[in-house]
């Protein structure tokens, strides 16, 4: 009888959520290693905020934890939300139900922030708990994230005279121009201002870097395509462009076909954003061989 009491009270007894036995904390450095070791295991869907995690600023980026209120095994870390310069970016690990997000309000109090990127699911967690502060959104890109681990398929059609070489300092007069037109198609979002002063900036570290390869036809610089980001195992590529008058002839494919195998050969996986809306795009790095992996989003404020 008292067995038969014993299991009625168990079953009236409400269950603690699971996002109860977990609470935010800012991250510490005895921390780091442990955070590291997290995002290691998920990078293939956040190598964006590996990148940023990695290249961050200590003092004045901080990163918060989801961490166990208990101790082992409950005290790992679950999630991060990661802050650099002025981008939020959650990591929430595809855990649905986490505790309140209390310390982002005093954040946004004390800094202003320019965007909240990461998976979709994730950033609208983010995103909703932003807008009970007021802020409103300017603008919405939605991307597929797309990765490849072996050399892509190599692109035979192009033009011939085509020549693929990396751009050094005494070319930036002939590719910014190409990473502007780039930035205003693809990066800048609506309300914003376009600065040549900061993409002339952009272009020329990257050439700097090394991490870049363009396309020149007939004399002229008329494509380009560089790597944005470098996480624990991944290149990040972005800034893939071909002037309008040239499109359509597999000058992009041919960039980007031999730029990635030259990445995927330094023994690293290669990931990039396409736009949704972005067809031609898509059916490129299909047909060069990368898969999707995870919706993506980048709002903007």
């Amino acid at each position: 009888m008292n067995s038969e009491i014993q299991k009625s009270n168990n079953e009236m007894t409400p269950r603690r959520p699971q996002s109860a036995q977990y609470r935010w904390r800012k991250m510490k450095t005895a921390d780091v290693k442990a955070a590291e070791a997290l995002l290691c295991d998920i990078e293939n869907s956040y190598v964006g905020a590996c990148a940023r995690f990695v290249t961050r600023h200590a003092s004045n980026e901080p990163v918060w934890l989801l961490r166990g209120k208990d101790k082992e095994p409950c005290n790992n870390i679950r999630a991060l939300v990661i802050n650099s310069k002025s981008t939020v970016i959650p990591v929430l690990n595809g855990i649905n139900e986490i505790p309140p997000l209390n310390f982002l309000k005093g954040f946004l109090n004390k800094k202003k922030i320019h965007s909240v990127q990461g998976l979709k699911n994730e950033v609208i967690i983010i995103e909703n708990e932003i807008q009970k502060t007021g802020r409103k959104t300017a603008d919405i890109i939605d991307y597929d994230l797309m990765s490849l681990d072996k050399t892509p398929l190599e692109i035979k059609k192009y033009p011939a005279g085509l020549i693929l070489c990396a751009p050094k300092m005494t070319d930036i007069d002939a590719v910014a121009p190409l990473q502007a037109a780039y930035e205003r198609e693809e990066v800048i979002p609506k309300g914003s201002v376009f600065s040549p002063a900061a993409s002339r900036m952009n272009i020329a570290q990257i050439i700097a870097g090394g991490r870049v390869l363009a396309a020149k036809l007939d004399g002229r610089f008329v494509g380009k395509i560089n790597v944005s980001a470098v996480s624990f195992s991944r290149f990040q590529v972005g800034g893939v462009y071909v002037h309008p008058a040239f499109r359509g002839l597999g000058i992009a494919g041919r960039m980007a076909s031999v730029f990635i195998t030259s990445l995927i050969e330094k023994g690293k996986g290669v990931t990039l954003f396409v736009k949704k809306n972005n067809a031609a795009a898509r059916k490129l790095y299909l047909r060069l061989g990368f898969t999707f992996v995870n919706d993506y989003r980048i709002v903007y404020y």
